[in-house]
């Protein structure tokens, strides 16, 4: 069975072919700048690459090509479109709806109606998601949320302290992201210790950043909350904040609450606090240059990281493998240093030489005589959404 993985923006579409007989990639590739007169069309198919440039109104057209790419005779991996079983969407948030579900149209407007709540995220799924059950009836959609993985964490970590009103009506609570990465580092973790009980944090750093505490292959706590919003700051995006700044700032500063809003999700995190990047590399070359603002956003970021690293220890009474993921957590060795020095005596102890040779490859970084174990393992989003599309097929 040949599953097609979606990744989408307002105005690209990035996609990956799997077989899932043997859970090989056949191809990936990429539709850029949908809706302009010219879009760049790549794919990436036994090693080699091939380009074309050619219109691209939307992105059922933007899947279209796609097919196109993969059926073509001289550099496609498959003789017909009808081979393509189903096209799986890392989703992000719906009201309502949680798991895996075939893209209806009842999913779609459950997906709308937190918009506001998502705004980076599900307008696009929403709006290619109805282009295409309209354009492309024949090839099943399927939505695999990423609040899925979350929906075991309990009660005691899952409400605020609001009307009761708010967490049953409106779907104010912490449902947590990243949940197909999170998904993936259980799963995978459990395979290399050989081990279903492992007490595990699970850190995906990079661009967008969580963290989850996993016991026995179940989320029971996540730092993202009822939007992505929330939890460690991100590379633009403001993370944990106090709401009742809110009316003060658009007083002081003379603007609407949407404009707030959009500085908050924009121009903060690790941009704001540095003035110079929302890259980690480039703040780490700041701290190189003596940059003290460049210093001052990398270590508040790895003070969020360490609050939420503790919470979870006590809420899982001990942690067996703390695990870095994500762009940052797993190319970054002074970052995976940063957060766990000095943390010797809660058996949490990083072997130097084994952290700085692990950048982007699975590997323990542990010291021999760690209580608890610290790996690097390359989160693998689409296979997890592969997975469960054929699952929702069936």
């Amino acid at each position: 069975m040949k599953i097609l993985i979606a990744n989408l923006g307002s105005t690209s579409f990035k996609y990956s072919l799997f077989e899932m007989d043997n859970e090989a990639v056949l191809a990936r590739g990429r539709v850029e700048r949908i809706g302009d007169s010219l879009s760049p069309c790549t794919i990436d198919i036994g090693g080699k690459r091939y380009e074309t440039t050619v219109p691209v109104a939307d992105h059922a057209v933007a899947v279209r090509q796609c097919l196109a790419q993969l059926t073509d005779p001289q550099s496609g991996c498959i003789r017909d479109a009808a081979e393509v079983a189903a096209i799986g969407f890392k989703a992000v948030h719906a009201a309502g709806v949680s798991g895996v579900h075939i893209v209806t149209a009842e999913v779609i407007d459950a997906m709308a109606e937190l918009n506001d709540v998502m705004p980076a995220h599900n307008p696009p799924y929403v709006n290619a998601m109805r282009l295409l059950n309209e354009k492309l009836p024949e090839i099943p959609l399927v939505a695999a949320f990423e609040t899925g993985f979350h929906l075991t964490i309990p009660e005691r970590n899952r409400y605020y302290g609001v009307p009761f009103e708010w967490i049953d009506e409106h779907y104010i609570q912490r449902w947590g992201f990243h949940g197909a990465s999170h998904r993936y580092i259980a799963g995978r973790t459990a395979q290399l210790l050989k081990r279903g009980d492992l007490r595990i944090v699970s850190c995906h750093l990079g661009g967008s950043s969580s963290l989850c505490a996993i016991n026995k292959g179940e989320s029971v706590a996540a730092s993202m909350g009822t939007s992505s919003q929330t939890g460690l700051f991100q590379n633009n995006r403001v993370g944990d904040f106090d709401p009742f700044v809110l009316p003060y700032l658009m007083k002081r500063l003379n603007k609407s609450l949407d404009e707030i809003l959009n500085i908050m999700s924009t121009q903060s995190g690790l941009l704001g606090l540095s003035g110079r990047s929302g890259d980690f590399r480039d703040l780490l070359q700041g701290i190189e240059e003596g940059d003290a603002r460049s210093r001052l956003a990398v270590n508040v970021f790895v003070g969020y990281v360490r609050q939420y690293l503790g919470s979870y220890l006590v809420e899982l009474g001990g942690i067996d493998v703390i695990v870095f993921t994500g762009g940052i957590g797993e190319n970054n060795p002074v970052l995976r240093e940063m957060v766990c020095i000095n943390l010797d005596e809660l058996g949490i102890k990083l072997s130097p030489h084994a952290n700085d040779a692990a950048r982007g490859n699975e590997a323990p970084i542990h010291a021999e005589d760690s209580k608890t174990q610290i790996w690097v393992v390359p989160t693998n989003e689409e296979i997890i959404v592969a997975r469960q599309t054929v699952e929702a097929l069936k």
